[in-house]
This record gives structure tokens, sequence and C-alpha cells, in this order.
């Protein structure tokens, strides 16, 4: 709802309010802009990140990043960077609207309201904070309020047309839905080309019974956009009350092929699938329901119903069973499994099970007439009758999900490697980490394409075999050379010559036991070592995040824990000799984590950031402990600052956590 707003007026709200800054702030300032309007969020975060080491008080740039950050769904970090804006500026009038929407995104309508009212304060004139707000009402329940605020705006702004439908969706939960009529018609009129407007006078035609007029508008919808899901839907709906049901399986098709887990959708194509006997595809349609909706009782009703039709009576009562421990009260689904229950002879389970549904209505008879009960208590009526109006239309249902990634792991640990690429722009990066001793050693080295990194190399396994060969030949010529030795171990390790690495790095530290990069490279290949060998018996599993919020976390130890002991004894050694290289510090707290000491790990990951500020993947993975720890707030902190110090993945993280599991 409000990201709409958030893109589609940023040209017009900033404002360079220091016209005699340099050349080279404008430039930044124009780019980032220009990345936001063009979507890319990311991008337009490096380039104001570059804005803002020049001109750490740059207002504006706060404000344009926190906008990035929003978009990416870093909550936590758009709200700060919009903070700090108004920090540098306490009149930055579009800064306190802003913080207000991303407020609004964790609950949180009370500092919501006194940014947009601080908002008005500086700017009565200005017309998007009144509809900002007037959202807001609505969603904390104050439609009076909300019709004012959209009043005060559509005195300033007459042609936006969504600002008639949220008017009038004000009224439509106010019961007043001559008021509502009349503004979706206007919203109608002002924007002939938005679905939105005529959805909703579609959706109160149905309620008055005129469905074929609200088929013509459902019709009209989806002319206007044909990827707008509710236009379908809506229109589904109605087909299937006039019993046109193949043109209403279209609709529901349609939906699933623009959202595949869309449980709302099966649900109801199932149901439309029973009423033609198709009892095997809506037995398929109800098993997606209990995939992406587990907690449906609806769907396990049903489906046991249609179990029962098809003769499996097992699987029918092992849905009543389910049906009935998601709601125990549910009357219908105890009579109707002591039903079954009889007609597999089990007449004393079959009496029990009517008891309790016997006893269950007399205790709710009082409440029938109330809603919530009935629903669980007239199922002849209920279960059978499409979910249409009573459902939103927005929200789970018909938002798709941002990730493609099924889990999330902690980025990979540091060594020193064949890059395998042209390493140019590395070495004249200005933000590259950068200390005298590495920088010693990487000439002492002799190799420039031998980078400390995280990353594979990209390089094939027969080139990496032809190196391998081409350096043992000619260390026979160098045996007491531990450089020589030092670059063999690097290309045993990616041939996954594992024992033969670590011996020939110990070789190496016996010639320089002075240098703590080879015990940093030692201890590498210990762990992936370690690593391999639990990939081979299936029973390594790395410290994960799952998206399912029911098991957000997985520390999936099956039978064996492996030891990580002896590589984290090389990294103690590394630090006694180097104690200001942040990456070893790094290195030991993912291995602490993969060992299971999470306290460890956040004390080693906060080292390594006392030694360089701006370590990407340290506050990534960091972010990963703290959340494991149950301290998702400062989790999502940490995931943020990673995603504006360029680490993709922290944005798939923070749309999984940062909006629903804030603590």
């Amino acid at each position: 709802m409000f990201r709409t707003i958030v893109i589609s007026i940023i040209l017009s709200i900033v404002v360079f309010s220091d016209l005699s800054a340099q050349l080279d702030k404008t430039y930044f300032y124009y780019v980032g802009r220009r990345h936001l309007v063009n979507n890319n969020y990311e991008d337009a975060i490096r380039t104001l990140n570059v804005l803002l080491k020049v001109d750490k008080k740059a207002h504006e740039g706060y404000f344009l990043r926190g906008v990035a950050k929003y978009n990416l769904d870093d909550l936590m970090g758009a709200e700060l960077d919009f903070s700090t804006a108004i920090e540098f500026n306490p009149v930055f009038t579009m800064a306190y609207q802003y913080r207000a929407i991303t407020r609004l995104q964790f609950g949180n309508y009370d500092d919501a309201l006194k940014d947009f009212q601080e908002a008005i304060d500086l700017r009565p004139d200005v017309a998007s904070p009144y509809y900002s707000r007037g959202i807001t009402y609505t969603l904390n329940k104050q439609y009076d309020k909300a019709i004012k605020d959209f009043d005060q705006f559509i005195k300033q702004e007459s042609m936006v047309s969504f600002a008639y439908i949220h008017r009038g969706d004000a009224y439509l939960l106010m019961q007043d839905t001559v008021a509502a009529m009349k503004d979706y018609n206007k919203a109608i009129v002002t924007n002939r080309n938005e679905p939105n407007g005529y959805n909703k006078r579609g959706r109160i035609l149905m309620e008055q019974d005129s469905v074929e007029l609200a088929i013509e508008d459902f019709n009209k919808a989806v002319m206007c956009d044909t990827t707008y899901i509710p236009s379908y839907f809506n229109r589904a709906i109605a087909l299937s009350s006039v019993y046109k049901l193949n043109e209403s399986l279209d609709d529901f098709d349609k939906v699933i092929e623009l959202d595949s887990t869309n449980s709302l959708a099966y649900f109801n194509r199932a149901l439309v699938r029973s009423q033609i006997g198709d009892y095997n595809n809506a037995l398929e349609d109800y098993n997606n329901v209990a995939k992406y909706s587990v907690g449906n009782v609806l769907v396990y009703f049903n489906r046991a119903l249609l179990y029962s039709k098809l003769g499996d009576l097992e699987s029918a009562i092992e849905d009543y069973s389910r049906a009935i421990s998601i709601y125990p009260d549910f009357a219908n689904a105890y009579l109707n499994r002591a039903g079954l229950k009889y007609r597999m002879n089990d007449i004393r389970g079959a009496k029990r099970d009517k008891e309790i549904a016997e006893n269950k209505i007399y205790e709710y008879k009082d409440k029938l007439k109330n809603r919530a009960y009935s629903i669980y208590a007239d199922t002849s009526r209920d279960f059978n009758k499409l979910l249409s109006f009573e459902t939103k239309l927005t929200g789970s249902n018909f938002k798709k999900m941002g990730v493609s990634q099924d889990n999330i792991s902690l980025l990979p640990l540091f060594r020193f490697s064949i890059a395998g690429a042209d390493t140019t722009k590395q070495q004249l990066d200005p933000e590259r980490y950068w200390l005298p001793r590495v920088e010693e050693f990487k000439s002492e080295i002799k190799n420039p394409s031998i980078i400390l990194t995280n990353k594979n190399c990209i390089l094939s396994p027969d080139s990496i075999v032809k190196i391998d060969r081409s350096i043992a030949q000619n260390i026979t010529n160098h045996i007491n050379d531990w450089e020589m030795l030092f670059k063999l171990s690097i290309t045993q390790s990616l041939i996954k010559q594992y024992t033969n690495s670590v011996n020939t790095y110990t070789q190496a530290i016996e010639m320089n036991p002075s240098s703590p990069f080879l015990y940093l490279n030692r201890s590498t290949v210990k762990s992936e070592m370690i690593d391999f060998i639990s990939s081979i018996d299936n029973s390594y599993s790395n410290i994960t995040i799952s998206r399912d919020p029911a098991n957000r976390l997985n520390n999936r130890f099956n039978n064996r824990i492996y030891n990580y002991d002896d590589a984290i004894e090389d990294l103690n050694k590394a630090i006694r000799l180097y104690p200001e290289f942040a990456h070893l510090y790094y290195n030991r707290a993912n291995l602490q984590a993969l060992s299971g000491r999470f306290p460890e790990a956040y004390g080693d990951y906060s080292t390594a950031l006392k030694l360089w500020g701006n370590f990407p993947e340290a506050y990534y993975n960091r972010g990963l402990v703290q959340i494991l720890m149950k301290d998702t707030r400062k989790g999502c902190l940490d995931m943020s600052k990673a995603g504006e110090l360029g680490i993709k993945e922290a944005y798939t993280v923070l749309k999984i956590y940062a909006n629903n599991n804030l603590n």
C-alpha cells in the first residue's frame, strides 16, 4: 500500500538545500535518486554510502538511503536512516512522513501518528501526510478521523483515485454503503485504468445480489491489469455463484498461475471441482492448501468429506482428527468421525465421538447465534460455501513470497586462495581491508592471483590440476621454499586433496612458524575436510535459518557432531601471532557457531568488527547468530548494516524476519 507512494513521489520530495555543495556531492545525490526511480535499490545504497562518507551530515542522503532500504524490506535500517535524517534536519517534513510509514509496518501506530502530526505541523500545505495518516487511522479503526484526513487530501489533490478508494473503504467499515459506493464511482471516473475501483464496486454489487453487474466490473478490472490477482479471484467467486463453474475454474487457474502458493485459490477451486464431480483434482487442491496453510481447519474437514466420497475412510478419519486438534470444540467433526467409525465397526469409538459432539452442541447452544461459533457448528451451510468477501483479498493470501532460497546459511570462511579472475578492481577498491603485514605477506608469495577471499575459485578443475602439477614439479627444486609449499597447499585443497594439503601446510609452518597466514589457511582446509567428510555420510548439518516461521532456525545435528577444535586451535595460534587481523576472529566465530557455541561466536564476530568496522560478512553472520539466540531485533540491525555494505543475502533474511519477527 505504502510502497507505491514511496516510489511514485520520490522525484518530487528531495530538495537540494545545500546549493553551494561541491559538484561531486550533487552528482551522488542525482545518481542515487536515479537508481531509486529505476528500482535499483542496492545500487542506490552503494552510491549514497559514498556520499555519506564524504558528508556525514547529509540529511537528504540518509533519507534517500532509507527509501532504498525500505524497498528492500530492511525496515529497521530504513527507520534508522530516517531518524538520522531528522537528527541532522529537524524540519525535514518528508523524513517524518516516511519514518511514520516505516513504523506502520511494525504496527507502531502511536509513534507513526506522532510523526505524521509532526510532518503536518511543519508543512500543513503538503497533501501527502494527510493521505498516509488517513490510511493509518483506517488501520487503527479510527474511521471518522481517516475520512477527515482523506477529505483534506482530496481538497488539495482531487485527481488521485486511491484517495477515493481508501475513503470509500473507511465509509464501508462504518457500514455506510451509499457513501462508499459514491467514492468508488468517483475513483473509477478519476482513473478508468485502475482495477481497484472496479473491484471495490463489484464487491458491493455482489453483496447486493447484483451479480451480473458485479461480473461486468470484474471484467473491466481484468482488462485494466491482466496480472492483478484479486480481479480474477473476485470474478471466479461471482461466476461460481451463478453456476458458471467452468469459467470460474478458468479464473482460479489464472490466480494459481500468477501465485502458485495461493491457498485461498486452491481451496475455492477444490470446492468448485467437487461440485462438478472432479474429486481427484479437488483432492490435489486440498493437499496444496494443507501444504501452504497448515493450520487451516477447513481444509482438513472438507478433505475428510472428499476422502469419504472416495472410500478412503482411514484418511478421512485422520483428517477429522486433525480438524479436531486444531479446533477442539468442532462438533460436526466429531459427528462425522463417529459416522465413519460406525462404518469401520469401531462402535465404542463412534459412541464416544457422538457423546462429545452432543455435549459440545449443548454447551454452546446459547452461543450459536454468534457467527464465531455457528461457523463451526453449522458446517452443512458454511463449509460448502465459497470463501469470498469474508476473507480479505490483501495480505498473505495474495502476497507472493519474495524469498527464493529455502535456507539461509553462514557466509563462508576466509583464506588465501587463487582468485581465478582479474583482481585489479579489488586492489584499487578504497574500502578494501588493508593491513601492512597482509600486504607484505602477499608480496612474499609473488603471485598476484592469490588473494584473501571467501569466494570459490572460478577456474575450471582442469586448470587447477595443471597449476597444481606445475607447482609440484617446481617444488623438487625448491624443497625448502615455504612459499612454494604454501602455493601447492592451496591447489591441493582446491582439488579436494585435503589430507595432502594439511600435510603440506604443516611442512610450510615448520619452515616459517611465525606466519599467522599459514595457520589461517591450514585451519580452513581442516574445516573444509570436516565438511566434506560429513557431507558424504549425510549427517553434517549447517546452521541455517528456515523460511518456515514454525521452525525458524535449524541447528540440525543428527547422529554425529563434528569437532572443529583442531581447526580452531590453528586460529588460536594465528591470533596469538597477529591479534590485529580481523579475519582470524571471523573464521573462529564461524567455527564456534558450527560447534554450537553461539555466545563465543558472537564475541568473536564483535571483535572482528572492532578491528574492521565495515566488515560486511561479520555483520551478516553475527546477525544470524543473534537471531538464533532470539535477539531478532539486533540481528536484523546487523543484517541491515550487512546489506548496506553490499551483502545481497542480507535482504533475503530481512524479508523473512524484519516484518514479522521483531522482538
